[in-house]
């Protein structure tokens, strides 16, 4: 199974990875890599996280207050948001 990005969840993840970069160096790397790894979580087993809503469902990161929300489709996993927690739980409704 394969994987994309709607483009607002890509700029966002790029977004947060420069943000913790400039925090301390070395970060922004360590959170693309709990990213990344969630996303092969989903890839290998697309099901086992929980719906939020719909067909959309959610995969927490490790050690960074981020979830990755994404729907299971035929081409593939559609990475919707790679969301802060304590953003707006909503915002990204509209990227379907």
């Amino acid at each position: 199974m394969t994987f994309s990005f709607h483009p607002e969840a890509e700029e966002e993840f790029h977004a947060a990875i420069e943000y913790y970069e400039n925090r301390e160096n070395g970060l922004g790397y360590d959170f693309s890599v709990e990213v990344f790894t969630a996303i092969q979580n989903i890839v290998a087993h697309p099901h086992a996280w929980p719906v939020v809503e719909d067909d959309i469902r959610r995969c927490l990161a490790n050690r960074f207050p981020y979830c990755v929300l994404y729907a299971v489709e035929e081409a593939g996993v559609f990475i919707l948001a790679v969301m802060h927690l304590r953003r707006h739980p909503d915002y990204w409704k509209n990227r379907r």
